[in-house]
């Protein structure tokens, strides 16, 4: 059986991963399994501990930090993220393309650790940043320095989409799934 590919959805905060990355997973043809990432943030409403993350300690955190089992990790807005990696090289090993929807600072981690052919990479961005500010407090769920934070932090990221094999803008959820379900299957056929 083929290894599967390792791919890497990111963007600034508010540009739409999560929305895209479901559905882009309704493309059963790309075989796709999604790294649930864990974290040290709290839940937001509706979200549920092993489904968008594994809410964990600090504790926690830095003991599979130790442990070597994050592909990657990162800290943004006094909150920490990272990769299992124990369960992503099992499902790849298994022959899915294993999706990583993660922050620019994780994806530069993977990127350094993997050869570009294992990988397809994508930033995906804003149709533009008033639109990127407008989705951020549509959320409703942060204080006035937490979006400023996102805010100033999306304008430095959007510089980094010149380090991804692929960039696609999200202006509707539905084309920007189908632009990236096109470009993983090239990929992948290339790679076959």
């Amino acid at each position: 059986m083929k290894k599967g590919a390792l791919i890497i959805l990111s963007g600034p905060s508010g540009v739409g991963k999560g929305t895209v990355r479901i559905e882009l997973m309704k493309h059963k043809e790309l075989n796709l399994w999604f790294s649930v990432s864990m974290t040290t943030r709290s839940p937001r409403p509706g979200e549920q501990d092993g489904r968008e993350y594994f809410f964990v300690t600090n504790d926690e955190f830095e003991k599979n930090l130790k442990e070597d089992n994050l592909l990657e990790h990162a800290e943004f807005v006094a909150n920490k993220y990272g990769t299992p990696r124990s369960k992503v090289e099992e499902m790849r090993e298994k022959g899915y393309n294993v999706i990583l929807e993660i922050e620019t600072k994780g994806a530069a981690q993977v990127m350094s650790k993997f050869d570009d052919s294992e990988l397809c990479t994508i930033f995906i961005l804003p149709p533009s940043i008033e639109e990127l500010e407008r989705r951020i407090r549509g959320r409703s769920t942060e204080s006035e320095e937490v979006i400023a934070g996102r805010l100033a932090k999306a304008r430095g990221e959007m510089d980094l989409a010149k380090n991804y094999q692929y960039s696609v803008r999200n202006v509707t959820v539905s084309q920007c799934a189908d632009d990236i379900a096109k470009i993983i299957l090239n990929k992948v056929n290339a790679n076959a």
